[in-house]
């Protein structure tokens, strides 16, 4: 037996029977030869790691625009969060880690420059809107490798469409990532904000931290420890006590943060920015050559809204700068 074969028998042995096994995956769109080492969802987590689009996450904003300081999270450390907790939830449950992790990886892999700011200034362009979970699933199939796309499994794609709110995910493992992705933003939108003075720990009503706890910590090991317990039989789900201290929680952030005028106050630049490129990149002569490639065979439209969707932070401020704010000159001899 090859390794792969080892690790899926081990599977079968193992975890539950309401569990995504990786020998039964729906396969890809495009058939592979199998590896010898790595299950398919092994190697669809090594080809979300290794792709470019992964790297950019680096350089976009998870919540907190251009914040002075190296701590914040980016949309990579929220992405590195979520899968983390995914992956203790798979496991306490005796699901497939690895699906998980695959997906959890990926989820965000078609966010935009400057966080929802930027999905929302999208959304009001693009014609039918623009949804980021729907632009993750676009990455990996049409935009990665110079169009060629990354191939995932069906599992990995369909747990990256529905990780947001809607049709829930075929697989449990995939169902997790919903829960994994509120978890993990929710608390560490809480630390940022404290870092940023926005916010105090002992601002959060009594009513929440009696049931979640004072403490970031004890927070995510409340909320993770309260899905464990409430999930079953292929079942995600969160203990009524905890999904309304989690719910009055999100209420209170957003009164306390995601509107905070100080926090925000940069968001306000982002619609112009993000209008500006798009209208520009309206030009496929504008487009880099992959770019002009979808422009004819899919729209300008789409390739364009493809193009800045995919820029980072860093890059749609440069592109801006160096499309629309004047520059310095003198004239020489």
């Amino acid at each position: 037996m090859t390794i792969r074969e080892l690790t899926q028998q081990r599977e079968r042995e193992t975890l539950s029977p309401y569990a995504a096994f990786s020998d039964a995956t729906r396969g890809r769109d495009k058939p592979e030869t199998e590896c010898d080492l790595r299950t398919p969802y092994q190697r669809d987590r090594d080809r979300v790691i290794h792709c470019k689009s992964f790297r950019r996450l680096k350089h976009k904003t998870q919540v907190f625009l251009a914040p002075e300081g190296d701590h914040y999270r980016t949309r990579l450390t929220h992405t590195l969060e979520v899968s983390q907790i995914a992956r203790t939830i798979a496991r306490a449950l005796q699901l497939n880690e690895d699906l998980t992790e695959a997906a959890s990886l990926a989820h965000d892999l078609g966010h935009t420059p400057f966080g929802h700011a930027g999905e929302r200034a999208l959304n009001d362009l693009v014609p039918g809107g623009f949804r980021h979970y729907e632009q993750s699933v676009r990455v990996v199939d049409r935009l990665e490798k110079d169009g060629r796309g990354l191939n995932l499994t069906y599992e990995v794609k369909n747990a990256m469409l529905c990780h947001t709110s809607g049709e829930e995910a075929v697989t449990a493992e995939g169902r997790i990532i919903r829960w994994a992705d509120k978890i993990a933003y929710m608390n560490h939108d809480i630390d940022d904000a404290i870092r940023a003075g926005v916010l105090r720990e002992e601002d959060i009503p009594k009513t929440i931290t009696d049931v979640l706890g004072t403490s970031k910590t004890k927070r995510i090991t409340s909320l993770i420890r309260a899905v464990v317990e409430h999930s079953g039989e292929g079942n995600i789900a969160m203990g009524d006590t905890a999904l309304r201290a989690f719910e009055e929680l999100h209420a209170f952030m957003f009164q306390a943060v995601y509107l905070n005028k100080y926090a925000k106050a940069e968001e306000k630049k982002v619609p112009h920015i993000i209008e500006s490129l798009y209208t520009h990149f309206l030009n496929p002569d504008f487009l880099p050559d992959y770019m002009k490639t979808i422009a004819e065979q899919e729209g300008k439209e789409i390739a364009s809204c493809d193009y800045v969707a995919g820029m980072t932070d860093h890059y749609a401020v440069a592109c801006y700068q160096e499309l629309f704010i004047p520059k310095a000159w003198n004239i020489t001899d």
